[in-house]
């Protein structure tokens, strides 16, 4: 899939949140702009439909997205029918469902998932759920085609027993409960990525706090983590990641975990974070080390090295020990140490003559320069 991207001018949102931002506390970090890719307007689909418990801030998500679209370049189709259990938003929804083909949806740079619960938590395969059989064989050929994904909040209290959109959403973890609204606060744990990069290194949040089934960090990049000793109700704790993206069988996905009090749609620094996610999952930035994970550059390296050659073998296994041990630099926090032990990593991989794995290989060395002093 190829996406149409346009260059847009982020200074406006951010200036604004952080000035709302400041009187807590101080950016992150004076992060690079993210980079910007030139190009002409594009499209984007929210998806509201509800078959379970109704969010009431789906329809200021869908409101607020279209405002951004409109200040930023992008339209916005809407799919929220009514159902049994939600009256959807009928004056903006599509007459019927989008996920018809791949191609069909194709025509999206991204989709935005808003809150789409639909029931299924007993994890029976029979009951209906958001995506059917057929809707979903087109996410699926529309994500392998490079499209992007964005999920607000309980995009993980949906589709439970579709293992393949749990691995989407984010490394397997879905909605298992909730404590009471409170105030909490987020920590920055990228503070370079396009959705990051406005935040401030400790952001203090009124909202609902999600618990998951299980903590994705093996298999995302972790944007925030939430501290559990800010407030009261969690259960994952010392490591509670909360937002995070990761590149996912040829597609982009990002989540926030935050977002359930509909005021999250009026606030400058909450609309530029998602703004962020939007942007850098439908192709248009990039940057902060594109939600790369030693994960997903270790099995690019095992690929390229089952070329059968010893050469391929030997320089294939040197970019494995390379990638080894600056995970375990990155893991003590030496990030220093890490970008210059990738940065060896690279040379090998050259050898390689596999331009995904270098290419990789530079956004991990961007991820850890990031870290740097944070």
């Amino acid at each position: 899939m190829r996406h149409p991207t346009r260059r847009h001018e982020l200074a406006g949102v951010f200036v604004g949140a952080l000035a709302l931002a400041g009187s807590m506390v101080a950016p992150s970090q004076a992060a690079p702009a993210p980079e910007q890719v030139a190009a002409g307007p594009y499209k984007v689909l929210v998806v509201g439909k509800t078959l379970g418990f109704r969010h009431s801030h789906i329809d200021d998500t869908t409101n607020a997205v279209i405002a951004l679209g409109q200040e930023h370049g992008f339209t916005v189709d809407v799919w929220d029918p009514a159902t049994a259990n939600s009256p959807g938003q009928p004056a903006l929804t599509l007459p019927s469902t989008p996920f018809t083909t791949a191609e069909s949806l194709d025509q999206y740079a991204t989709i935005i998932f808003a809150s789409n619960v639909d029931g299924t938590n007993d994890q029976n395969p029979a009951r209906p759920r958001t995506l059917n059989d057929a809707e979903l064989a087109a996410f699926q050929g529309y994500i392998h085609d490079g499209g992007g994904f964005v999920g607000m909040h309980a995009a993980t209290d949906a589709m439970h027993a579709v293992p393949w959109y749990s691995r989407l959403t984010g490394g397997g973890a879905r909605f298992r409960n909730h404590p009471a609204q409170q105030t909490a606060t987020m920590r920055v744990e990228s503070p370079t990525h396009p959705s990051t990069a406005m935040l401030p290194k400790e952001w203090i949040r009124f909202d609902e706090w999600y618990n998951f089934t299980t903590n994705p960090r093996a298999d995302v990049h972790v944007l925030l983590t939430l501290d559990e000793s800010t407030y009261t109700g969690g259960s994952m704790g010392a490591d509670h990641p909360i937002s995070w993206c990761h590149n996912f069988e040829g597609g982009r996905a990002w989540y926030e975990g935050a977002g359930h009090v509909d005021a999250s749609y009026a606030d400058p620094l909450f609309l530029a974070h998602l703004l962020g996610g939007i942007e850098w999952t439908a192709g248009v930035v990039s940057g902060g080390g594109n939600c790369v994970t030693f994960k997903e550059v270790n099995e690019i390296n095992d690929a390229a090295g089952t070329q059968g050659s010893r050469r391929v073998d030997k320089l294939s296994g040197d970019v494995a020990e390379y990638l080894a041990e600056a995970e375990a630099a990155h893991n003590e926090d030496r990030h220093a140490a890490a970008a210059d032990i990738l940065k060896q990593a690279k040379g090998k991989a050259h050898g390689l003559h596999d331009r995904t794995l270098v290419t990789k290989i530079a956004d991990l060395i961007e991820w850890q320069e990031g870290l740097v002093g944070f």
